[in-house]
């Protein structure tokens, strides 16, 4: 039988589809990729998983506002028939309760490819119609997206603009990982990636000599070919270590003082500050001893090897995840910048080196595929962490970066490309939450609980089903994606979806531009080659790269390296802060008079946390972090993600000291609980976790329990998350800051239901 061959993409990597009879058999790596994910295995199963939505459904008992439980019936319906009633909805809630009455954020990761990247199209949509409630920043880092502008006046460094590997691997002589290094972080990257580099800088930049120190609970969280010196450190304790290190640097004489005093403004308030002048309390090692784990004697010796050698400190998105997560983003910056390296080549700061792949990769300065977005006419937005809480309270006010805002009144809820029943913290909580809205849209490849919390899902098509352009501006890479297969069942691609949708309710043309699928294919990739154009870098034609299948952009013909200009001349290239320095005290935050996040960095205890008096109830921290086996949520039921698990549930890993103390063995089925819920999992007894920690990856699909009290079968650890902003600065997730118990479980265990479709009456 003859294969057929077909360029693709998915977040996590390019690859070829190999169709026969209509079928996807495998994923072939890219060729130029020299470390592919193994997740592509996956992906020939989950295209064909009897999990697909099949045909448009309705929920029985949406017209009776029926409450939405995860496990109700749904009934087939026709694409005329679902279509009529989305327009409808949409018309009637705008009609009746403005347009501000609509929720359509829809925040996820959706499709590598950019033509029909679900959340891009369901906002154009929403915004042409009249507008909706939307969502900024992110459940990643969110904290970093509004400190750090208060602070160095961007926040382009978390999203990539970092000095390059290339840079660091030359100059730097020490790297300071404050959440490790993983590279199962480094599988993935939002738009996709032609090349995984991640293993590749690191293996470079230990031959180069470079000396690690990976500061995290978890030893696993650097790979072993570092050998990097492991400091284990109490869960959302960064910021009282940096702040001991500052203090060493301080009274020993060991600062910069002249890049200091040139480059920074706001120091003589923070120096009261380490040196306890005010608060009588000095952050000294023997302070931060008590708080973070780390002996004093560790502490003071990483300042002064810090300061005796060109040093990156580089911090994990995952530190800035939690209460008060505005705090080690910004004393990462002060402690970088009091010991002078930023602006020097393969010193400073940076972000998220350990948390997605393409971080500090050197790369043209090329716009990535994108569709274009029209103004939001309703002016309506949320904090994307806070939607339970506007859910559930409806017109209450609260603080968000320097402002007040009132949370609105929502009556429908779109979503698309993304599970929020992955995303979210304390899902019981969103679980209340989600039967406020009267409607719930939902567009979904799979049944997944999103989909099965909707009120009318529509079926989508996956990547493979469709044509497009990806790419992501941390690649080297643009990838052409062509269609491998026709849809599965009655699926439609977002773009035919909205476009029937935007006909229904008058603006078709408007929506479209008077393009379909492969015009819009052309018009991204052209913008791409325009913005290449204006950076004296020439790609072929949108004909020659869609035969291709991928162009490859240039190598830079310098090192990229972070405030190099800034450090050079301050006056001619200020930052954007209102001092044009880095500001170490931030008047703008000062003026804001937030209690949980003053004008410096400075520590605050979080509200869970193992040196708290709940930890004499409560003596396990939560750190729930990404799966090496799925990307968030995605392709969970797949074959790849199965293979992790334990006893047919999420894996939990515990040191083997607590294991020991409850009687617990790899293998067992635990029961994992604190006051907002409770999980099944299975237990795996692990030495690289220190003591009164365990660790759980996020994206097992959320499996309700019947009845209050009862544990959520699957090994969701959102169940068990606190749904707290990081502070009205931000309003960021505290995903990270979570005290529970843990126990065996010696009961028989309850069947995991959520790989099982839902019942589906057929159309009649």
């Amino acid at each position: 039988m003859t294969v057929a061959r077909f360029p693709q993409l998915a977040h996590w990597g390019a690859f070829t589809a190999l169709v026969e009879d209509g079928r996807v058999v495998r994923c072939e790596p890219f060729a130029r990729d020299p470390a592919p994910s193994n997740m592509l295995d996956a992906i020939p199963e989950m295209v064909h998983s009897p999990l697909r939505i099949a045909r448009p459904a309705i929920r029985e008992g949406w017209r009776e506002g029926k409450e939405r439980t995860g496990a109700d019936r749904f009934r087939e319906v026709s694409w005329e028939e679902a279509l009529a009633a989305v327009a409808s909805e949409l018309a009637r809630v705008r009609e009746t309760f403005g347009h501000a009455a609509i929720l359509g954020g829809s925040y996820g990761w959706s499709s590598a490819g950019r033509v029909h990247h679900a959340r891009s199209l369901l906002r154009r949509f929403l915004f042409l119609g009249g507008g909706c409630v939307d969502q900024v920043a992110n459940y990643s880092f969110g904290a970093a997206q509004y400190v750090l502008p208060r602070v160095i006046g961007t926040f382009q460094p978390v999203v990539g603009q970092v000095t390059d590997w290339s840079s660091i691997v030359k100059h730097a002589r020490l790297i300071l990982a404050f959440g490790g290094l993983a590279t199962k972080n480094g599988q993935v990257t939002s738009g996709g990636a032609g090349a995984h580099t991640m293993e590749t800088w690191l293996r470079r930049a230990k031959e180069a000599g470079i000396e690690f120190v990976s500061i995290t609970p978890l030893r696993s969280d650097s790979p072993d070919f570092l050998g990097a010196q492991w400091v284990p450190i109490r869960p959302n304790t960064d910021t009282a270590l940096m702040l001991a290190m500052m203090h060493t640097l301080l009274t020993e004489a060991r600062y910069d003082t002249e890049f200091v005093a040139r480059y920074c403004v706001g120091f003589e308030p923070f120096r009261r500050y380490l040196l306890g002048l005010d608060d009588a309390i000095a952050k000294d090692a023997q302070w931060a001893e008590a708080i973070t784990g780390v002996g004093a004697d560790t502490i003071r010796e990483l300042a002064r090897r810090a300061a005796a050698t060109r040093s990156m400190i580089t911090c994990a998105w995952s530190l800035q995840r939690a209460h008060h997560g505005e705090q080690p983003y910004w004393a990462s910056i002060v402690l970088a910048a009091m010991l002078g390296g930023i602006g020097l080549p393969g010193g400073g700061f940076g972000f998220g080196h350990g948390s997605t792949n393409g971080i500090g990769v050197p790369r043209v300065d090329v716009a990535g595929p994108e569709v274009p977005l029209p103004l939001n006419p309703a002016r309506a937005m949320i904090p994307v962490a806070r939607i339970a809480d506007m859910l559930l309270d409806p017109g209450a006010s609260y603080a968000f970066n320097g402002r007040r805002y009132t949370f609105p009144d929502i009556r429908l809820v779109y979503w698309a490309g993304g599970n929020p029943f992955h995303h979210h913290q304390d899902l019981n909580r969103l679980q209340r939450a989600w039967q406020k809205p009267q409607t719930v849209i939902v567009h979904e490849s799979w049944w997944t609980p999103t989909a099965r919390h909707a009120d009318i899902v529509l079926p989508a098509t996956t990547t493979l089903e469709r044509n497009d352009v990806g790419g992501s501006t941390r690649d080297t890479f643009v990838l052409a994606m062509h269609r491998a297969i026709d849809p599965i069942g009655d699926a439609k691609n977002d773009f035919d979806i909205f476009r029937a949708l935007a006909r229904h309710l008058g603006y078709e043309s408007a929506f479209t531009e008077d393009r379909d699928e492969m015009a819009w294919c052309q018009w991204v990739y052209d913008q791409v080659r325009a913005s290449a154009t204006a950076k004296g870098v020439a790609l072929p034609g949108f004909q020659q790269f869609w035969a291709e299948g991928f162009v490859e952009l240039p190598p830079c013909e310098r090192d990229y390296v972070l405030f190099e200009d800034f450090r050079r001349d301050p006056e001619r290239h200020p930052l954007k802060t209102p001092s044009g320095r880095i500001e170490i005290v931030s008047e703008a935050v000062a003026g804001f008079d937030y209690a949980d996040c003053p004008p410096h960095p400075t520590w605050i205890p979080p509200a869970e946390w193992l040196g708290s008096a709940a930890a004499q109830r409560w003596p396990i921290h939560l750190v729930t972090h990404q799966p090496a086996s799925r990307l968030h949520a995605q392709m969970d039921p797949g074959p790849v993600s199965r293979r992790q698990k334990v006893a047919g549930r999420e894996p939990v890993r515990i040191n083997p000291q607590d294991a020991a103390r409850r009687g617990i063995r790899s293998g067992d089925i635990v029961r994992l609980f604190n006051p907002r819920g409770a999980c099944l999992a299975g237990a795996v007894v692990d030495a690289d976790v220190m003591p009164g920690v365990v660790v759980m990856a996020t994206g097992a699909w959320f499996d309700p329990a019947d009845a209050a009290g009862e544990p959520e079968r699957h090994g969701n650890p959102n169940v068990l998350t606190l749904d707290i902003g990081t502070s009205p600065l931000a309003q960021g997730t505290s995903a990270l800051t979570a005290l529970v118990e843990i126990e065996r479980w010696d009961q028989p265990a309850p069947a995991v239901r959520v790989f099982t479709p839902p019942v589906v009456a057929a159309a009649g």
